[in-house]
């Protein structure tokens, strides 16, 4: 258990007398590879939460989106998602450059249900996957230490009410964000960013 739990998750499961539920849960629940029911799970979301942390472990979090599918079960115990264009500051990716630590979490906001996955990622320009995300610059991949469900009591019930037209699809070329033709960022726009060639 030393590698689930550390001295400061001890130290509070002790104080409420979760120990023993913990461990249990950990016994019953927890694992380092993907089940079936995990990668159905995880390739129908459209969206996770991607939380890292730099080299002095100040911590991130971003939040992922994509169709359905666009994160991958590409081994018993790994993961692969694009990384599409953003602003342009590469905070999560920037961390896993220098600290391969990651968790992940998925939810499914209209049958509540979520999965967390932890892992070492890592980030390829020339990964073979590369081409099978439309749109992707990098490829993330995440190899997972530990995988667990959590109860879906405090997930709130929504419905999705429409996808994101800038999610890169093959055929469609997503709109430019209007935010990129503001005069305080246009100037400064990566050379091949399509706002500067007016798209």
């Amino acid at each position: 258990m030393s590698a689930v739990y550390h001295d400061g998750m001890r130290r509070l499961q002790d104080r409420f007398d979760t120990r023993r539920l913990a461990d249990r849960l950990d016994e019953k629940l927890g694992r380092a590879q993907f089940s079936d029911e995990d990668r159905a799970f995880i390739q129908s979301r459209r969206f996770f939460f991607l939380a890292t942390a730099d080299a002095q472990a100040q911590p991130d979090c971003s939040y992922k989106g994509g169709d359905p599918g666009f994160v991958r079960v590409t081994g018993p115990d790994e993961i692969a998602f694009p990384s599409y264009d953003g602003n342009g500051m590469f905070r999560s990716l920037g961390n896993v450059s220098v600290n391969p630590a990651v968790a992940l979490l998925f939810v499914d906001f209209e049958q509540p249900n979520r999965l967390r996955v932890n892992g070492q990622a890592s980030i390829a320009e020339n990964d073979p996957l590369l081409g099978d995300f439309e749109g992707a610059q990098l490829v993330v991949r995440v190899r997972a230490t530990r995988i667990f469900p959590n109860c879906p009591r405090y997930i709130h019930k929504m419905t999705l009410v429409e996808a994101s037209r800038y999610v890169p699809r093959p055929g469609q070329t997503p709109p430019v964000p209007k935010w990129k033709r503001f005069e305080a960022f246009c100037d400064v726009l990566a050379h091949d960013d399509p706002a500067r060639r007016g798209g």
